[in-house]
């Protein structure tokens, strides 16, 4: 098998240097390769194939190799890599020069120190994901998921940093709960087992509801992924039944929401300064069984808006005028403050400011390979992963304080 695999692979490298043409040629603003002090993945698409769907996966082949320091094991080799699919992932940043991808292996597999999973993100780096995944598990969001750094070369172009990062789906190791399957007709197994995604874009596998009388919510439907009409009636009678509860001025509710869950996803989208916080990638699970309700997350598309905060995030208007879903009401309500206030008792001072000592040895290894990868998409060259880090640094605490000065109180 192993001999097959590599007679395929240098079969494919062949091909591609044939087939290989200047229509889809990479934008390269600038000359750069591995600094060698990361671990490397090498992906070769079959064909050489340009990467062009967010959809239809492509065939090709990965090797990852180990970074200097030996903390992580190498994965193939040249002439033997591991089969695998990938595609392009994203909406905004699918856009960009420099495009993330999810990658699919042929084999669940432990990738770089993360648990066994065939699923998979290549995503651009960011201090803000570094951080708010971190502040997730300080939090105590159990699902959070990992990333590790690595750079990436890509039919044999170097292309930078990425986050080599678990991505949110249902399954051991990830969103650990039942899943139902596609299509199920069985009224008794239908309330639990969803993954679901509140989002600001319209795409596929979506139901809109009403939240309220202004505004509908988008709801995207990530496990089950194909509804029977039962499912699909379900699902939407259950989220007009939440948004009905949510703005009735009780704590009806609180049969539908698992408060604690609610009230850290609110801190962790307040101490990140998240404009996106409770409009996009919002997501919610529901495990099956008696008495299971929705849990807020896990985390996911975290980012910070760098100012001086005035004020909960969420009243903030942001700049395509999207409303925040629930949040706004949901902070009137005295048991949802009291859980926030306890929540944050819990976590702060003492294991939120372990997220300062956590950038620092995450980003400073960072340094050389983020330099390169400024030289590469043409980004500028002054933002090096010492600013970086400390503009980070500066702006959550600067957040956490200003939320522990103004932790919500709630009118009813």
């Amino acid at each position: 098998m192993k001999l097959y695999k590599a007679v395929i692979y240098l079969i494919l490298i062949l091909v591609s240097a044939s087939c290989a043409n200047d229509e889809h040629a990479p934008i390269i603003p600038g000359s750069a390769n591995v600094s060698g002090t990361l671990p490397v993945m090498y992906i070769d698409t079959e064909h050489n194939r340009p990467i062009t769907s967010k959809t239809e996966y492509i065939n090709a082949f990965y090797r990852i190799e180990g970074s200097a320091d030996g903390n992580f094991e190498a994965i193939g080799s040249a002439t033997n890599p591991e089969p695998m699919q990938i595609r392009g992932r994203g909406h905004s940043s699918w856009k960009g020069n420099k495009k993330p991808y999810k990658i699919k292996l042929e084999t669940s597999t432990g990738l770089l120190g993360m648990a066994a999973n065939k699923h998979w993100a290549l995503l651009k780096p960011s201090e803000s994901s570094i951080a708010g995944f971190q502040l997730g598990k300080l939090l105590g969001m159990d699902r959070t998921p990992s990333i590790r750094p690595v750079e990436v070369v890509l039919n044999g172009d170097y292309i930078g940093l990425y986050f080599l990062t678990e991505t949110i789906r249902i399954g051991k190791n990830r969103v650990d709960i039942y899943k139902q399957e596609d299509g199920e007709t069985n009224a008794d197994l239908i309330s639990g087992g969803w993954l679901v995604e509140i989002d600001n874009y319209t795409d596929e596998s979506q139901i809109v509801v009403p939240e309220n009388g202004s505004w509908l919510m988008n709801i995207r439907y990530h496990s089950p992924k194909d509804l029977s009409p039962i499912q699909s009636t379900w699902l939407k009678t259950e989220f007009k039944a939440i948004n009905s509860a949510i703005y009735s001025n009780s704590t009806d509710w609180e049969r539908y929401i698992d408060v604690e869950s609610m009230a850290r996803f609110f801190i962790l989208q307040e101490v990140m300064d998240n404009p996106d916080g409770f409009h996009g990638s919002f997501y919610l699970h529901k495990d099956l069984g008696e008495g299971c309700k929705w849990v807020a997350g896990p985390a996911w598309d975290l980012s910070c808006y760098f100012r001086k905060k005035t004020d909960y995030t969420f009243r903030l208007p942001v700049h395509y005028q999207i409303t925040p879903h629930w949040i706004g009401k949901l902070i009137e309500y005295g048991d949802f403050c009291r859980s926030v206030n306890e929540v944050w008792s819990e976590v702060y001072p003492g294991r939120l400011n372990e997220i300062y000592n956590y950038i620092d040895e995450t980003i400073s290894p960072l340094e050389a390979a983020w330099a390169n990868d400024c030289t590469r998409w043409g980004e500028d060259p002054t933002q090096s992963a010492g600013v970086r880090a400390e503009r980070i640094k500066k702006y959550l605490r600067s957040n956490m304080e200003w939320l522990d000065r103004n932790l919500p109180k709630g009118k009813k």
